[in-house]
């Protein structure tokens, strides 16, 4: 009932409007998922910070988990639809028991169809449905250390790497909406990635993925996105840094999701291999 000497109406309005107050929009994450030996190896601090998710970085539980992954790559932009999903094991030489590992998180049909509809309402004429594939290890991976019970609906997004980072970005705007309704999205993939240039495990960082990592920081810090946008053109040995870009376009997928006035936070940063950063960034806001 409205208390007294309020009207229903108003009471209704004011009632809903501290609801939309009170209800939680949540943050987008980018991850650097590294090499797939973070399903193992404890050596690796990045493989702590994930599997501290829960206690130290995001206590809440999400209604369902949007992961976009650079091991998934299409022409179109594509949604997996499954019911439970497979685990993909897409590496090749390394320990057994990695290939023994199975994650069978529930898929999000729900999710998917919403993630086609906001595309499609942003202008992304053609977006599919993959109604076979179930989770790559830019996926499974850190959900295993970050969620290992396995029990939250996932969706997977594709990235297309014939297209841009303003392209992703764009993509990343539309399925904004998704924030407000309960839906945790993960950027995964790596802030470098030249697996070319990997150093011996106890070397020092090398010079031109320190300074590309650097002027990622400082532009996602700062806010800006042009910047990160084009960064082909704006960052240092951004082709010695990405070769290809897929590891890249997730960023941009989540940044866009976070929105313009977003605010960056660098969450976790260690190194592998002498160039491989496992920098990982919250973006909150409205």
């Amino acid at each position: 009932m409205p208390p007294g000497g309020l009207n229903y109406r108003n009471w209704f309005l004011s009632s809903l409007s501290n609801q939309r107050k009170g209800a939680a929009i949540m943050d987008v994450f980018f991850i650097s998922h590294g090499s797939p030996t973070l399903s193992i190896d404890d050596g690796l601090p990045a493989r702590h910070f994930l599997k501290s998710w829960q206690n130290t970085i995001f206590q809440e539980k999400p209604k369902s988990i949007l992961v976009i992954s650079a091991h998934w790559e299409t022409s179109e932009p594509t949604v997996n639809v499954v019911d439970r999903h497979d685990t993909i094991h897409d590496f090749y030489g390394f320990p057994k028991r990695m290939y023994e590992i199975k994650y069978p998180a529930p898929g999000a049909r729900d999710l998917a169809k919403r993630v086609k509809q906001l595309l499609t309402t942003g202008g992304f004429n053609r977006v599919k449905e993959d109604k076979a594939r179930g989770l790559d290890h830019g996926a499974w991976v850190p959900l295993m250390l970050m969620y290992p019970e396995a029990d939250i609906p996932v969706c997977q997004l594709s990235v297309q790497t014939q297209m841009d980072g303003t392209h992703h970005y764009n993509m990343g705007k539309a399925l904004a909406p998704l924030r407000d309704e309960g839906v945790l999205i993960i950027g995964s993939g790596s802030a470098t990635h030249n697996l070319m240039a990997l150093q011996p495990h106890d070397g020092p960082v090398v010079s031109w993925a320190s300074e590309f990592d650097t002027w990622l920081k400082e532009s996602l810090i700062n806010g800006r996105h042009e910047d990160v946008n084009h960064y082909e053109k704006k960052a240092p040995y951004a082709k010695k840094a990405h070769p290809r870009p897929e590891h890249f376009y997730p960023l941009h997928v989540a940044l866009g999701a976070a929105g313009e006035s977003t605010k960056a936070e660098l969450i976790h940063h260690s190194w592998s291999l002498g160039s491989l950063s496992y920098a990982s960034y919250r973006f909150s806001g409205v």
